[in-house]
């Protein structure tokens, strides 16, 4: 079955009501990726629809879904109405479930923009000592822009090395670009960190770290069509299944070949 995008819009305010009720606040955080991963899970089965992410305004009262499934929108809308709970229907309008294929059509050198929000993190293989004299464990989740950071500048005060937005969006950038495996070349003067912020996570049955939340826009040039799709597809990076490693597909920029 062919791949396709799909695209659902929820009920905000019923979603966090849901949440509550389901007691999927851990510590006092609310987590929307987790809680959005039990409620898709719940909806249409587990990674059914995934990568997924989240776009809903401030103070929003609505929001969009967006994911890649291998099911169409009539399997889709068949699961939930078999299995979906009514609580779960309250927070996703199914009725209004939407997809469309993923492209064939895409070709070795073709240029595209994206748009992709990421956790960039490595996980440590040993201990290391950060600049601010914190011992970082072995098997950790670590911000990649700190890693590079104690690796480039190990006496450098942390404050220093955090005031470093160009330096970050660079770590960022080459993290990305790595990710992609051989899928495709990014035009790293093109991209840009649009957003950042740190967040701390939910998973299982308590709080997960506390790490990079980055938004990043770009432009790419395919290099391996297979790959690409298998890139789209699965998603890219970590923490996937919890609403991180969409990518995104945007007009390519002008004067590029068709």
């Amino acid at each position: 079955m062919t791949a396709c995008m799909v695209q659902v819009p929820l009920d905000m305010r019923a979603f966090h009501r849901w949440g509550a009720e389901r007691g999927l606040v851990r510590g006092g955080t609310f987590d929307e990726g987790f809680a959005l991963h039990v409620l898709l899970s719940s909806t249409f089965g587990k990674g059914v629809l995934q990568p997924f992410r989240l776009f809903a305004s401030p103070r929003r009262a609505a929001g969009s879904l967006y994911a890649y499934s291998d099911r169409d929108g009539r399997v889709l809308a068949g699961t939930a109405d078999t299995v979906a709970t009514p609580d779960c229907l309250s927070v996703l309008d199914v009725r209004r479930l939407r997809t469309k294929p993923l492209p064939r059509t895409i070709r070795a050198g073709q240029r595209l923009g994206f748009d992709i929000r990421v956790r960039p993190v490595r996980r440590l293989h040993a201990d290391a000592r950060h600049a601010n004299g914190n011992v970082l464990r072995r098997g950790a989740e670590v911000d990649v822009f700190v890693t590079q950071s104690t690796q480039d500048h190990p006496k450098a005060p942390a404050a220093a090395c955090e005031r470093s937005a160009v330096r970050r969006q660079a770590a960022y950038v080459q993290w990305l670009g790595e990710r992609l495996d051989g899928a495709a070349t990014l035009q790293e003067a093109e991209c840009q960190l649009a957003s950042f912020r740190r967040t701390r996570v939910v998973r299982g049955d308590g709080r997960g770290p506390e790490g990079p939340d980055a938004t990043l826009y770009g432009q790419l040039t395919v290099t391996d069509p297979e790959r690409f799709a298998r890139c789209l597809r699965q998603g890219v990076g970590r923490h996937k299944a919890y609403g991180y490693g969409m990518l995104l597909l945007r007009p390519p920029p002008a004067g590029s070949a068709p």
